[in-house]
């Protein structure tokens, strides 16, 4: 990227993670739920990027925040469905905790889920997610009632055909939101 406003910040930024994930460099922010990124060599490619432009340090760490639940939290089954192709660039990842009522506090969150038959049903609307309406995936946390605050939350890997996004939000710096 060369242009401090690219005219699609979309396209711009599916380009970036295909093109980290060719290269291997997304290997240094998604864990393969094994071996943890060296903190050092992600500092260092985090820092690298954003010098040449905030979208291509934004591409690439969005992978890493977006797939960080699952590599830490996640079955064996969606850690071997989604971490390979967050790795490779094939998908791209988005982490959905901001409401619009409450931030980011998660304790306040008023989405909810509820389990019916064998399935799970979020309710909820969630704001200032980044890479919102180009993610193959959203990791979202709800409120399940298992405890008071934060501790009644869960997070759920929605498929991006799930998600209904309602509007883009305009920032300064161009990104997906």
């Amino acid at each position: 990227i060369h242009d401090a406003h690219p005219a699609d910040p979309d396209a711009a930024c599916k380009a970036l993670v295909r093109a980290y994930g060719r290269a291997g460099f997304l290997k240094l922010a998604v864990s393969d739920g094994k071996v943890r990124p060296d903190v050092r060599s992600l500092a260092l490619c985090r820092e690298i990027l954003a010098r040449h432009h905030g979208l291509a340090d934004f591409a690439f760490a969005m992978q890493g925040l977006g797939s960080g639940a699952i590599s830490l939290f996640g079955t064996v089954e969606q850690k071997r469905e989604w971490l390979p192709r967050v790795a490779s660039g094939e998908a791209i990842a988005a982490f959905a905790m901001t409401e619009p009522e409450c931030g980011s506090d998660a304790a306040n969150m008023a989405t909810s889920a509820m389990l019916d038959g064998n399935e799970w049903v979020l309710v909820g609307e969630k704001t200032y997610i980044s890479n919102g309406g180009i993610a193959d995936f959203y990791v979202t946390f709800a409120r399940t009632g298992e405890g008071e605050g934060a501790r009644g939350l869960s997070a759920f890997i929605v498929p991006a055909e799930s998600v209904t996004v309602e509007e883009r939000i305009e920032v300064i710096a161009p990104h997906p939101l």
